[in-house]
């Protein structure tokens, strides 16, 4: 079984937690040890960026995290490389988060073979057109058994959402808002109303709720409307801080989320 829908399957009523972190940011070479470290540390599923010099999506935190990246040299094949080395030591999902243009650079097919042999479960594309998604990707992702996990925003369709839902498998991933990416204080009563509207959908799939997740309100405001949440920037930053120390960012981090 993919090890997406394995962690769904298997805590149905657990409030997962995910986080982000650019791969080759801070150091070109701290990738493996940030996984490791995540997992011994009971992160639930990891989303590793594949940088790129013009992410639409993110915020300053993230562009920044990606423009070192690219400077300290990661490429595509450079990440698979080091995923592979670990392949067998990691059990969590991992799930690749990049733009199109460099997947397309390197070639659907190629790519969801190298996620294949390198450990990686999913790939989330946020600037991927869903036409595309279901011609050119989802049929080679398939073969692979990837999972393509696309993003709804507040202020997506029903129609769409319901769309979406049908043709994936894996999790949904729940834009908090249509803003970059970024920490909040808090979720204001416009975006607790989007959760419950999406929550009375009854949608087959999990959800997970990214974008904005920072503290301790934050966190279980995503926890209580979705299966889990994404933390992206605020990890990011302490990684950073942190100097690619993925321990230390991680006990920052917790400790942020309990106060």
């Amino acid at each position: 079984m993919n090890k997406i829908n394995q962690l769904f399957s298997e805590n149905k009523n657990h409030k997962l937690l995910s986080l982000y972190f650019c791969a080759g940011a801070p150091t070109l070479d701290g990738t493996a040890d940030v996984i490791l470290t995540l997992q011994r540390g009971g992160i639930d599923m990891i989303e590793v960026g594949i940088p790129f010099s013009d992410p639409m999506a993110d915020g300053p935190v993230i562009q920044d995290a990606a423009t070192k990246a690219l400077r300290n040299g990661m490429t595509l094949r450079t990440l698979f490389t080091q995923l592979a080395a670990v392949k067998e030591q990691v059990n969590i999902p991992l799930v690749l988060m990049g733009y199109l243009n460099p997947i397309m650079q390197y070639g659907i097919e190629a790519f969801c073979q190298s996620c294949a042999d390198s450990g990686v479960s999913g790939v989330i594309i946020p600037d991927l057109p869903f036409d595309d998604y279901l011609q050119l990707v989802k049929p080679v992702a398939d073969r692979y058994d990837l999972r393509v996990v696309m993003l709804i925003t507040p202020e997506t369709s029903e129609e769409r959402i319901r769309f979406i839902d049908e043709h994936t498998d894996g999790f949904i991933y729940m834009v908090s808002s249509a803003a970059v990416t970024g920490t909040q204080q808090s979720f204001d009563e416009q975006k607790q109303a989007y959760f419950r509207r999406i929550n009375q959908m009854q949608l087959r799939n999990p959800r997970m709720i990214g974008f904005g997740i920072s503290n301790r309100q934050t966190l279980e405001s995503a926890q209580q409307n979705a299966a889990g949440a994404i933390i992206g920037s605020k990890f990011v930053t302490l990684l950073d801080e942190a100097h690619g120390n993925a321990e230390e960012a991680l006990n920052r981090l917790y400790h942020s989320l309990s106060e």
